[in-house]
Parts: structure tokens; C-alpha cells; sequence
């Protein structure tokens, strides 16, 4: 598969979505899915043909890390 850039078109990559179990019945979900370079594509759940946001694994690491330290949950 291509290098996916930001912004393609979140429908137009031939990737397996998923979303946190935590999500809820209401459509307020963010999906991700593991590209074949190694990135993390993002999307809007409610827009599935909306952009998609691509990431590196470095920065993935990087966020997920921080969330799991409890550095952003002054946001919610």
C-alpha cells in the first residue's frame, strides 16, 4: 500500500476500522486503523468518508503514552 498522506479520504484506504469499546451509541467515535507502512490513520466516525488524520508509529507511541499518564484529561 501507498504512504498515506493527511487528509486522503478516510473511506478510499483499504484498511480494518476499529473504535474503542468505550465509545458510545450516539456515533461520538473516533476510528483508527493500522496502515501497511507501519502509520495509524484516524477518522470521525460520523464522517466515515471524511479525512482521515495519518500519524507515524513514533508519534502514536508518543500520544498514547501521554494518555496513559493522565496528561489529557483536563480536555474532557
Amino acid at each position: 500500500m501507498p504512504t498515506a498522506h493527511n487528509g486522503v479520504r478516510a473511506s478510499s484506504l483499504d484498511v480494518r476500522w476499529m473504535k474503542s469499546r468505550h465509545s458510545n451509541a450516539e456515533g461520538n467515535c473516533v476510528e483508527v486503523a493500522a496502515l501497511g507502512d507501519g502509520g495509524v490513520a484516524m477518522r470521525n466516525s460520523r464522517h466515515p468518508d471524511g479525512p482521515a488524520l495519518v500519524y507515524t508509529p513514533a508519534e502514536i507511541s508518543a500520544f498514547l503514552a501521554g494518555a496513559k499518564e493522565g496528561e489529557f484529561d483536563h480536555l474532557v
